[in-house]
C-alpha cells in the first residue's frame, strides 16, 4: 500500500533521468563495486555514472548507441556490465539488495517456502526454448498411427 513516506522515497523528479541512482541507493551499492586494479592507471571513469548508464539502457530499452551524451560512452558502460556479470559483482549486488528488502519488510533473509507448479517444473527440466520450438512447429503423425493405417489399408486393398 502506498503511504506518503513511500511516495517521497519513490519521487525521482529531482534526478537527471528517472533511472539514475539517488545517494541512498548508491550508498547501498557502492561497497560491492570492486576497486580499480592495482598497478595500472587510476580509474578515469565515474563508476556511479557507469551504473546510471546501465540502468538507463535497462529502464528505457534503448540501444547502447542511443545513450545520452552526458553518460559514459556505450563501450565503457557495456564493458563494465560484462565485467561485473563475469566476476559476479551483479549477483552479489542483487543478493545483498534482496536480503535487505526482505529484512526491511520484516521477513527472514531467505524464503522458507517455494511454490512450483508441474508445468514450470517440466519446462525447467526440458528447457523452455525447446518447448517453444516444438509448440510452433506443425504436429506430426506418430509412427504407430501410420503403421496402423497402412496395415488397415493393405488389408482392405487385398480383399
Amino acid at each position: 500500500m502506498w503511504k506518503p513516506e513511500h511516495r517521497v522515497a519513490a519521487d525521482r523528479r529531482c534526478l537527471r533521468y528517472p533511472s539514475d541512482l539517488i545517494d541512498a541507493e548508491w550508498a547501498l551499492v557502492s561497497p560491492f563495486i570492486p576497486p580499480a586494479r592495482r598497478g595500472g592507471r587510476k580509474r578515469s571513469v565515474d563508476v556511479r555514472e557507469v551504473l546510471n548508464a546501465i540502468f538507463y539502457v535497462l529502464a528505457t530499452g534503448c540501444q547502447w548507441n542511443a545513450l545520452p551524451k552526458d553518460l559514459p560512452p556505450k563501450s565503457t558502460a557495456h564493458f563494465y556490465l560484462m565485467l561485473w556479470d563475469w566476476d559476479g559483482t551483479l549477483e552479489r549486488i542483487h543478493d545483498a539488495l534482496y536480503v535487505a528488502v526482505r529484512e526491511s519488510a520484516g521477513r527472514e533473509a531467505s524464503p522458507t517456502v517455494a511454490i512450483i507448479d508441474s508445468q514450470s517444473a517440466k519446462a525447467a527440466q526440458k528447457g523452455a526454448a525447446r518447448l517453444i520450438r516444438r509448440a510452433s512447429t506443425r504436429a506430426r503423425r506418430s509412427r504407430a498411427a501410420s503403421a496402423t493405417s497402412l496395415s488397415t489399408r493393405s488389408a482392405s486393398c487385398s480383399a
